[in-house]
């Protein structure tokens, strides 16, 4: 369940476990949840979401985290909470790891991802449906770990956000074009990916 890339330089000050929500009410319902409006206070977690988490705490296999940091989307706090307890952290709340918005296809079945995922292809700044661009995704999701790398040094900093953009994130990291960013394996909910310093 887990991806291990290697950082474009060996200048990380810091190592990052960019991790995806576990299974949520969203994912079981099969419909697209991406506003704040709808994703902070409703469709956390899915009983299978909690025995995944249940299951990744009892069997954690990376390294410890010393911060972590959550998208304020009600399934990612929830994630963000089993993790914490095992290691006794207090998660804090970032809005610029959030869901990417996808406009009108809010509330909508998730069958409308692979269209976007299409025009994504083709056009990183694309705003078909009132989407949030690959790039405004990409632009957030960097700024949260530059702005770690500035403040402190030696520390390993759990992210938990969403499918999309962390995908749009590793793309990015890779020095690879966002509008292939569907080109890698999608990440499983409740995945971790590590990146960073000593990767």
């Amino acid at each position: 369940m887990s991806n291990t890339l290697h950082p474009l330089s060996d200048h990380w000050r810091n190592r990052y476990l960019l991790m995806r929500h576990g299974h949520s009410q969203a994912n079981q319902q099969g419909v697209i949840v991406s506003s704040p409006e709808r994703g902070i206070e409703n469709f956390g977690l899915s009983e299978y979401g909690e025995q995944q988490l249940a299951q990744l705490v009892a069997d954690w296999q990376w390294a410890v985290p010393t911060r972590m940091v959550h998208s304020d989307f009600l399934r990612t706090t929830q994630t963000a909470a089993r993790v914490a307890v095992k290691f006794g952290l207090v998660p804090s709340v970032d809005m610029r790891l959030r869901e990417r918005n996808f406009g009108d296809l809010e509330g909508l079945g998730d069958e409308h991802y692979p269209s976007v995922w299409a025009l994504d292809a083709e056009d990183a700044e694309h705003r078909h449906h009132q989407v949030e661009t690959l790039s405004a995704v990409a632009q957030r999701m960097q700024a949260v770990i530059a702005d770690w790398e500035q403040q402190v040094s030696g520390e390993t900093i759990l992210l938990v956000s969403h499918g999309d953009p962390l995908q749009i994130l590793l793309t990015a990291l890779a020095g690879k074009p966002l509008t292939t960013h569907r080109e890698q394996t999608p990440l499983a909910p409740a995945s971790i990916t590590l990146y960073g310093h000593g990767v």
